[in-house]
Order: C-alpha cells, then structure tokens, then sequence
C-alpha cells in the first residue's frame, strides 16, 4: 500500500505515485492534471464508494466531467493534494465577478469583439460591481432558499439597502438621486439600461422562486406609491423604510375570481360617512412577498369605479402561504381583509380611476419580467453549450451531432433577437417621461413579453431534449434547466398572461390604424 501524502495542493506529484494509491486505504484520482485524495470521500460519495473505485489512481477527468459540473471540483478543493509535474490544469476556474467564456453566454455588449451605442463606461461598471455582489453574497443565499423554502433573510436585504441595490428595483427616478451605486455610479444618471443590467444581473442566481423573493413585491408596488401617492409625506416614510429594508411591500391584486382580468375584482373599499377613512373587505390570491410584507398596495371597487389603496399590515389582515410549482421562498400568499380600516390619504391617485395607476404600474413591471426571462434563456443556452461540448455520446461529443447543433443555434437565434428587441425598447424608454411611456409602451411591452415567454418555451424544450433524463433532476449537471422548464410559465403568467399581453399589443396598434387605405 502507498503512502498517504499530506501537503499543500503546490506540490508536485507524478502519474506514476498516483497510480500507486488505487485501493480503499488509499485512493487517488487525477481530474484536470490536479491530484485528489478521496480517501476520506469515498462514503460519502453520492454516487456511491464504487465510482470512485472504478478510477482509483487513474485519470478521471473525461470520466468526470461526463457526470459532473465544475463547481463540483471548487466546492471540494480541500481534497486537492498537488499537480501533476509538468503539467498545467487547463479548466478555467471562475471567479465572482468573472465573465463567461462560452459563445453568446453573455448579451453581444459585454462581448470584447463587438460594439455597442446603448451601453456606456457607467453601464459597464454597475455591471462588473453587480455581478460580483451577486456572485458572493445573493447567489450562494438563493442557491439555500431555492431549497428549504424560507425567506430572504434581514442579513442579505440589510447588504443590499446599504449599497443601494433595493433602491435600483424600482428603476430610474428621483429617490435614486444623491445615492452613490455600485461601480460608482451616480444616482440622478441611472437610466433604463443601468435598470435592465440590475434586473438581468439579479437573475443569474438561478433560483426562480428566490428570485420573486427577493424584493420583487416591493418592485411592481413601490413604484405605484412613488408615481401616484396623493400624501408626499407618506410617500417619503414608506420609501425611507423601504429601501433601508426596515419594512416590505407587495402589490396586491389578483383574486381567486379575477386574474388577468382586474375588471372582475371583488374586494370591496366603502368610504366612511365622513370621507377620513375607507373599510377594505374581501381577499386576494398569488400575492408574491404576501407572507412578509408590511404594506400591500391593493385593488378594491369602490361605488363608482376602482380604487387602488396603500394597506398597512394590522389585525384585521390574514396571510396563508401558498404552494406553487416553485419555491416558497417567493412567499406567495392568498389574503383576507376582514374589514381593514385604512385613512383616507392611503388612496393612490384618484378615487374610481385605479385603473390609470394598475396599468402604468404594469409596464415596468412586464418590462423587468421581460429582462429577467431573456437572461434565463441565456443562462440555458450556456449551459446547454457547456453539456454538449463535454457529453460524449456513442463515442463522440454531443456538440458533434447535427441534430444538437440545430438545437442550439434555435436558442441562440430566439435569446439574441429577445435582447435586441428588449434593448430597442428599453433605448425608447430612455427617451420618454412616465406618462409617455403610459401611453406608447403599454402595447410594445406587452408583445415583448409575451413573445419572449412563447421563445422560453422552445427553450426550456430543447434544453431538457439535450439534458435528458439530467433536464428532469434538481440536482446536479441539470439542475439549472430542469429549473427553468419548471418555473419559465410563472414569467408567462404573472403580470399578464402571453394571450392578454398579445392582445393588447395589437389592440393598441390598432387604435393608429388609418381609417381608410389605398
């Protein structure tokens, strides 16, 4: 039996010594010309002691990466005992922060080779300061929430108020002013592309239902608070407690009875004889953040129309968690107001006219689900990229195969032409103030959305086709596309479904359609 070797992983061992140590006492492996000790691994091996055996002393790196992710070697370094002599490792480590190296893993303007007139040195260093905020502190929280279902936790939101990652969810506007942003960037000059670096950056943590809860309830509500609260005093605390993470919000809309459909709601708002408070009854369902929020901006009917109202959370407010096809660590929620008193000021805009202040609300909300889905896409694409270059099939990659190729270039071609038109539209926002953007974008919007669901579609489909059985698993080299070909309808459902947002599309065009044509 060989000697069991204990050192730094700079020491320089030849295959020869490597092969001496093939038994349970002492069992080497050799993956990327580093050495591994697996010794002490092999009962705790998930795949069992006899994989390891089968390799013991030999070079396991095809063997390896034909099963496993690299992040899988990062996370069990300690067992790395030297280098081969003579020989370099070749795999890149990634480190937080890094870019990928994959083709079209990243959008074509954080590419070296080509150009861009939408993003600037500002935008490049939010994203560079972002990635790796997001790579070092929400990632590896996401990765644990995604799993035991729980909430976001006061530690992490507590990091993002302090370097004003909360403040960027709403997007542009006067609150981020006087605020310095990651990479530096001054709060008045954050427009829509630093907005739609913030929402696709956020998204690379690969965990769906951590990903709504991590604020988003405060992204589609807060905003209706900032552009439409008639109290600018009231404004002001709730943004304070906002976006210092000391209170949560939620946009409370949708109903068992009502979903798309926001005509058919039936909470009810009745207004006090004397006109200083409203009584708020009935309930709400798929409230995304219901189950910690402290304020909920909320949708009633009022006598003459429908009304939209900031509710604290008190007594007379009851929250059940909801399970749905992703994690409960979204806190999806189903709602009763069991006659909640609210003052007459928590009106948002005007009383009957909610309507103005759901549907603009709603463009930044579908824009933002528009972002995060087409990094998703992306995000596949590059691992579907990364499988079949290292998959070998009868005896040859995957990459080999026509039929795969085919496949990829289809998710390639659907990614690439979603973040053209996603920034051709974000580059039209840039240039509009919030009522035009009320007026022209409803409809482009919503055709953004609803086509950049119908190619996630096709994507997640392909992607489990390449994956097989892996695409089926949430857990190892499949995880992130079974994920996503589980949790990809939720971005076609919430804010409006594809067949409501495609329908206003052209309803919209329609209305600028000559009424005569030659």
């Amino acid at each position: 039996m060989a000697q069991k070797v204990s050192g730094s992983t700079d020491q320089k061992l030849t295959r020869e010594e490597v092969a001496k140590n093939n038994t349970e006492d002492s069992l080497w492996v050799i993956v990327d010309h580093k050495v591994y000790d697996v010794t002490d691994f092999l009962d705790a091996h998930p795949g069992g002691s006899v994989v390891l055996q089968q390799v013991a002393g030999q070079d396991a790196t095809t063997a390896f990466y034909n099963l496993h992710r690299h992040e899988v070697l990062q996370k069990f370094s300690d067992l790395c005992i030297g280098t081969l002599e003579n020989e370099k490792p070749e795999v890149i480590e990634p480190q937080p922060g890094d870019l990928s190296k994959v083709p079209y893993a990243e959008p074509l303007w954080l590419t070296p080779q080509f150009k861009t007139h939408y993003y600037n040195d500002s935008h490049r260093a939010l994203q560079r300061e972002l990635r790796k905020f997001v790579d070092e502190h929400i990632y590896p929280e996401a990765q644990e929430k995604e799993l035991d279902g729980t909430y976001i936790s006061q530690e992490l939101v507590d990091k993002m108020a302090a370097n004003n990652t909360l403040a960027m969810r709403l997007g542009p506007g006067k609150h981020l002013h006087g605020r310095k942003l990651l990479g530096n960037v001054d709060g008045a000059k954050f427009d829509y592309f630093h907005d739609l670096i913030t929402a696709q950056e956020l998204a690379r943590v690969n965990a769906r239902g951590f990903q709504d809860g991590n604020m988003a309830g405060m992204m589609i509500s807060l905003t209706a608070v900032r552009q439409w609260a008639n109290d600018a005093a009231l404004r002001d605390k709730v943004t304070e407690e906002c976006l210092s993470g000391k209170k949560f919000m939620c946009l409370a809309v949708t109903e068992a009875f009502a979903g798309s459909d926001v005509a058919g709601i039936r909470t009810t708002a009745t207004r006090s004889a004397d006109g200083k408070t409203y009584t708020i009854s009935g309930t709400k369902k798929w409230i995304t953040n219901g189950m910690f929020a402290d304020y909920f901006v909320t949708g009633c009917k009022t006598d003459k129309g429908f009304s939209v109202f900031l509710v604290p959370k008190c007594d007379e407010i009851e929250c059940k968690r909801i399970k749905t096809s992703y994690s409960t660590a979204a806190a999806t929620t189903y709602i009763e107001f069991n006659n909640v008193v609210v003052p007459a000021n928590h009106l948002l805009g005007k009383e009957h006219n909610g309507f103005a202040v759901i549907m603009s609300n709603f463009n930044h909300e579908r824009w933002a689900m528009a972002c995060m889905v087409i990094r998703w896409m992306r995000t596949v694409t590059e691992e579907c990229m990364k499988w079949s270059n290292q998959r070998i099939v009868f005896g040859k990659k995957l990459i080999e195969q026509p039929v795969i190729r085919q496949k990829i270039a289809k998710m390639i071609s659907l990614t690439e032409a979603c973040q053209s038109w996603l920034e051709t539209i974000t580059y039209q926002m840039c240039q509009m103030d919030y009522a035009q953007q009320s007026k022209l974008l409803g409809g482009p919007i919503g055709l953004l959305k609803s086509y950049a669901t119908r190619c996630a579609h096709e994507i997640a489909d392909e992607g489990v086709n390449i994956f097989g059985g892996r695409g089926l698993t949430q857990s190892g080299m499949g995880r992130v596309v079974e994920m996503f070909h589980r949790t990809y309808k939720f971005d076609a459902i919430l804010g409006g479904t594809e067949e409501i947002l495609a329908d206003l599309g052209v309803r919209q065009a329609m209305r600028n359609m000559p009424k005569a044509m030659l």
